[in-house]
């Protein structure tokens, strides 16, 4: 293969890997654009349509700011990665029980777990046969998931 051609090769790899890392930064910025905008829409709409400088810092803040003070004054990195990482996995851990829980109390037991898979194999098992055969698994790995997330580290 000729120089040029592996050169050109190699900046197509870069500009796709740059560009891919670009478009996702993109996603994220838009994200917490719009999350900002919803806090400030909110923070406008309980104040009458104006809001202070101490209400715009609340409402962009406020957890920031109490993790700060919950910790001296200072925050870490650690002390933010743990914050954050607490934060996902209580997010995931509501998801888990909100779809098992058949109470509605809040609360995961053997028998809603039981529940769960019950209703899950009845769905799967289409010739009610009292097996699932290979041929009843849903095309493309998707398992019941509806457009959610696989952040529950594979918990259906």
């Amino acid at each position: 293969m000729r120089k040029s051609t592996k050169l050109a090769l190699a900046f197509a790899a870069l500009a796709g890997a740059v560009g891919t890392t670009a478009y996702a930064e993109n996603n994220a910025s838009a994200k917490m654009r719009e999350d900002t905008m919803m806090r400030l829409n909110k923070a406008m709409s309980d104040s009458d349509g104006a809001i202070t400088f101490d209400q715009f810092s609340n409402a962009m803040n406020a957890r920031l700011k109490k993790l700060v003070a919950d910790n001296g004054g200072k925050l870490t990195v650690a002390q933010l990665a743990d914050a954050l990482e607490k934060a996902r996995f209580e997010r995931m851990a509501k998801r888990i029980i909100a779809r098992y829980d058949t109470k509605g109390d809040g609360t995961l037991t053997t028998d809603d777990i039981t529940g769960r898979e019950k209703k899950v194999f009845a769905m799967l098992d289409k010739n009610n046969d009292g097996k699932i055969e290979k041929s009843e698994l849903p095309k493309g790995g998707r398992f019941g998931h509806h457009g959610q997330s696989d952040d529950d580290d594979g918990v259906e």
